[in-house]
């Protein structure tokens, strides 16, 4: 029977005294998790399967807060995402409830309270990838890793590799303002593999050494070492991720 694993960890890095990423795969969830240990989660190929992670925005109050609302409605509502407009419709919902949790007052403590969101909707022929902020998806082949979501950041500036600013995401504003998510949708076959994961992971780690690591490793073993990789490049920030494989048998 095909099948889909899903491998994942979410970890507070080195400099982080907390983890404001959350993660969701089907029905699991992780939020605020300190783990170095990946859990390995298998799903039979049929019902939509969502894989996200939420990246909850530092240095304001409630990155936490927000990245776990996103993930638990998420999950509750991950079988329905059938459809492209499904997922926007969702992203959506979500970014409404980070603003109206936050309060819509300037002076409370959660007012900017915001975070970024990337995923997968894994369907029997085919896949849909999502993300708002620059949360990222990358799929895995022969040929190497190639980033399949959108980072929502400004343009690069000559010699720099990575930015900490993002131009949208979910909440992160006083006052309401609406999102345009990245949805888009692909075909899917046995063997294919997808990274999904916070800029803990990509900031630190060149895509070179990404790509090594999913091409020598599957499942546990390269959440493992992914990990390991952003630890060594000195974990400055919360790193969560997620490492997807669909098989035949």
């Amino acid at each position: 029977m095909p099948y889909v694993a899903v491998s994942a960890l979410s970890h507070p890095g080195l400099l982080r005294e907390r983890n404001e990423d959350s993660l969701v795969i089907g029905p699991w969830i992780l939020c605020a998790a300190v783990t170095a240990n990946p859990q390995t989660l298998v799903f039979p190929l049929g019902t939509p399967l969502v894989v996200a992670v939420a990246d909850g925005l530092g240095g304001q109050p409630g990155g936490d807060v927000a990245s776990a609302l996103v993930v638990r409605r998420i999950a509750a509502i991950g079988p329905a995402l059938s459809s492209e407009d499904a997922v926007r419709d969702a992203l959506n919902a979500c970014n409404r409830a980070v603003y109206e949790v936050a309060g819509g007052d300037e002076r409370s403590e959660f007012a900017t309270m915001g975070t970024t969101v990337a995923g997968v909707v894994v369907q029997p022929d085919s896949l849909l990838v999502f993300n708002v902020g620059d949360s990222r998806v990358l799929a895995a082949s022969r040929d190497g890793l190639r980033q399949v979501s959108v980072d929502d950041s400004p343009p690069l500036e000559p010699g720099q590799r990575t930015t900490s600013i993002v131009t949208q995401c979910l909440g992160g504003a006083p006052g309401y303002s609406a999102i345009h998510p990245h949805v888009t949708a692909a075909s899917l076959s046995p063997g294919d593999r997808y990274l999904i994961c916070t800029d803990g992971l990509t900031d630190p780690v060149t895509t070179d050494v990404l790509d090594e690591v999913m091409r020598e490793h599957d499942d546990g073993r390269a959440a493992f070492e992914l990990w390991k990789a952003a630890i060594t490049a000195g974990g400055p920030d919360n790193i969560t991720l997620a490492v997807v494989r669909v098989a035949d048998e």
